[in-house]
């Protein structure tokens, strides 16, 4: 199974992402998370995209395809994914589209986890005190000022994605706000109504 997450911040997709790629047997592939541990470790991409992630930008599309796809064809290889945190704009996405037509790889959904911006500032702003745990990257990203840039960054260049998957015939909408039981149950009931359950 091939599967894109498109969330928001705070969205609680990161849960929803390991859930379902052990559900399916699949790998979690998180953009974020490989990211930080590239800043984490001190790579030359990792210096890079230092500067980004600390304003709350998104890393240039380049940088972040040439990492993400590289880790996709090794998971394809491997028995599918789940991709988290890419593409996060229409031009990632169509270079995702034309890389996919290209490689024979066939996306079986694009799961849209839709939560209010109300409750993605309550989750996010209630996060920022959490410690970090162990084998993640440090975040510093987790201030008022930098979560609303985030949000709006996500507003103007991520949402759009909605629609262009929603064209595609790809998009499951799901409620975000239910319990993290309730959200993977619909989650996988939509999926289930595309591609046989395991």
């Amino acid at each position: 199974m091939r599967l894109l997450l498109i969330a928001p911040p705070g969205s609680g997709k990161g849960t929803q992402a390991r859930r379902l790629a052990e559900r399916y047997h699949i790998e979690h592939i998180s953009t974020g998370e490989l990211l930080r541990q590239q800043v984490a470790a001190g790579t030359p991409l990792g210096e890079q995209a230092r500067e980004y992630l600390d304003r709350g930008d998104l890393v240039p599309d380049q940088m972040i395809s040439d990492a993400v796809l590289a880790a996709v064809v090794e998971a394809d290889h491997r028995g599918g994914f789940l991709l988290d945190g890419y593409p996060r704009n229409l031009a990632q996405a169509e270079q995702a589209q034309r890389w996919a037509a290209s490689n024979g790889v066939a996306i079986d959904g694009a799961i849209y986890l839709d939560v209010s911006r109300d409750e993605l500032l309550r989750r996010l702003l209630g996060r920022g005190d959490e410690p970090v745990k162990v084998g993640k990257g440090a975040r510093t990203d987790d201030n008022e000022a930098t979560i609303r840039h985030r949000l709006a960054v996500y507003d103007a260049q991520t949402q759009p994605l909605i629609d262009y998957y929603r064209g595609r015939g790809l998009l499951l909408a799901i409620n975000g706000e239910q319990s993290v039981d309730q959200v993977t149950t619909d989650i996988v009931g939509q999926l289930s109504q595309r591609t046989p359950t395991p």
